[in-house]
């Protein structure tokens, strides 16, 4: 029993701190990437029943601005992590509507699943297919459309941003693999 919980202890220390160029160009991608999709959101989709930003991007921002050497945040990842993601929540609502509990626990856990089967693993993708599930009546009445917009638009807006600006300083770059 004990050796179970000195498992929770660690084994190494944490990574060291970056510096303020990178903390300067992740603010800078961050802010690009999430602006794109809520003026896209707030006023090129306006009036059209359509939205193409949700809560999962932030975290993929985190990951894709932020953390852009981790397998988690490869294009593969997050465009694949999202999408199964979001097919997966529109599935799981769709056939559990009456019970959101379990909707929710199959939804982001077939989630994992599928993204670990297909090399696609993004956490933000988890939150992705919770909104599908827990998300309000427009998020609901987008049924399949949810996964092309707001999520397949959302991701490949982000995407575009990435690649732009975390290409523009010689110390990044981005992506470390396609495939």
């Amino acid at each position: 029993m004990l050796s179970y919980f000195v498992k929770m202890k660690g084994i190494t220390q944490s990574p060291p701190a970056v510096g303020l160029s990178e903390v300067a160009w992740s603010w800078v991608g961050a802010f690009l990437g999430i602006a794109a999709v809520a003026y896209i959101n707030d006023f090129v989709l306006a009036g059209t029943g359509l939205i193409i930003v949700v809560g999962s991007f932030g975290s993929s921002a985190v990951l894709i601005y932020g953390a852009v050497k981790s397998p988690l945040a490869q294009p593969r990842n997050l465009i694949g992590g999202h999408l199964i993601s979001a097919l997966i929540g529109v599935a799981s609502y769709q056939m559990l509507a009456t019970h959101l509990w379990l909707a929710a626990a199959i939804g982001v856990a077939t989630s994992i699943a599928l993204m670990h089967m297909t090399k696609t693993l993004h956490p933000p993708a988890g939150a992705t297919a919770l909104i599908a599930i827990i998300g309000d009546k427009k998020i609901h009445d987008l049924g399949y459309m949810y996964v092309i917009m707001p999520i397949g638009a959302g991701v490949l807006v982000m995407l575009l941003i990435a690649l732009l600006v975390n290409n523009i300083p010689k110390t990044r770059r981005y992506p470390e693999y396609w495939f």
